[in-house]
């Protein structure tokens, strides 16, 4: 197998741990904060922090996601109802979408769950000032960068790896 199977591999099997513990509630098992629970000010800074920043963006697909997931996982089982199934997700795909601020709410309690109101209301100040609002716009661009020099950083560690795997294998009598 070469490198870039390896790598497609080992993206494929991250992807899919991901959306089993998506769809399990497994990732969702955080130990509760600690503390009294957030006030309506805290829920609703945090709020517009969700807002300004727009961090909610973040979590557009997933509705979507959990849609083709549950498709393809029906189709798989019985390839036959290709077309009722399309029917039956077109049918309900509204009533689902619509959940999406549930997502919010649950945003929301994090941050006040971890921020103090007036931490929450400096954070919102920053999301409203000029650089908060540049971070926002050039969030996606950094974090693309950042994540494509990343790749190439762990290309170039992974072959790294691999050569000094293979070395120290040749002192100890092995060629692989």
């Amino acid at each position: 197998m070469n490198r870039p199977t390896i790598a497609r591999a080992l993206r494929a099997g991250a992807l899919t741990i991901a959306l089993g513990m998506l769809a399990t509630g497994a990732g969702a098992q955080q130990p509760a904060p600690k503390g009294p629970p957030p006030s309506a000010g805290q829920l609703q800074l945090a709020r517009d922090i969700i807002d300004a920043s727009k961090a909610a963006r973040a979590f557009d697909g997933i509705i979507p996601s959990i849609m083709q997931q549950a498709y393809g996982s029906f189709l798989q089982q019985n390839p036959d109802l290709q077309k009722p199934l399309v029917e039956a997700i077109t049918a309900i795909r509204g009533d689902f979408e619509k959940r999406q601020p549930e997502l919010v709410a649950i945003m929301a309690q994090a941050y006040a769950s971890h921020f103090t109101e007036a931490e929450l209301q400096e954070l919102v100040t920053f999301y409203r000032s000029p650089t908060g609002k540049k971070l926002v716009t050039e969030l996606p661009a950094v974090l693309e960068e950042s994540f494509g020099r990343t790749r190439e950083w762990g290309a170039k560690v992974s072959d790294e790896f691999i050569a000094a795997v293979r070395a120290e294998m040749k002192k100890r009598g092995y060629t692989i």
